[in-house]
């Protein structure tokens, strides 16, 4: 009886550990377009996301954000770039932004991050109330 309770007592403290890592969105992320990766991590008090590869980084590892609507800053390093930021919630859900494509140089003024589940996470942008779009990301290992 004792070795019972303490097998029960061990996994209920394990238990939110588990659930507490599969809720959460930090590390490298394979995006639907170009073998792109993100890294998702914190900076201040929220999350942020920055290339980290991509299919094009692999041909030309010195590829500049040339697509950006601002010419002033076309010429900087798309490894590294600022993709996500602020942004902030849990339990699975946060909600922040901009989020910024360098494949196009589109711009989202606000978005939300999603876990389906441990290796997947909902990315979506929106412009405007209704004009939304959401990638599915898979974690990478």
């Amino acid at each position: 009886m004792k070795l019972l309770a303490a097998v029960t007592f061990a996994a209920a403290l394990y238990a939110p550990a588990i659930a507490g890592d599969t809720l959460d969105p930090k590390g490298f992320w394979k995006t639907e377009k170009k073998g792109g990766v993100v890294e998702i991590f914190p900076c201040d008090q929220a999350l942020c996301g920055r290339i980290a590869d991509a299919a094009i980084l692999r041909k030309n590892p010195r590829q500049t954000d040339s697509n950006n609507p601002d010419p002033a800053l076309r010429n900087r390093p798309v490894r590294g770039l600022i993709v996500l930021k602020n942004f902030t919630g849990g339990a699975g859900e946060w909600s922040g932004g901009p989020l910024y494509d360098p494949d196009t140089g589109d711009r989202a003024s606000r978005g939300r991050l999603r876990l389906r589940d441990a290796n997947t996470l909902e990315v979506r942008g929106c412009i405007a109330r209704f004009l939304c779009q959401t990638q599915v990301w898979t974690r990478r290992h």
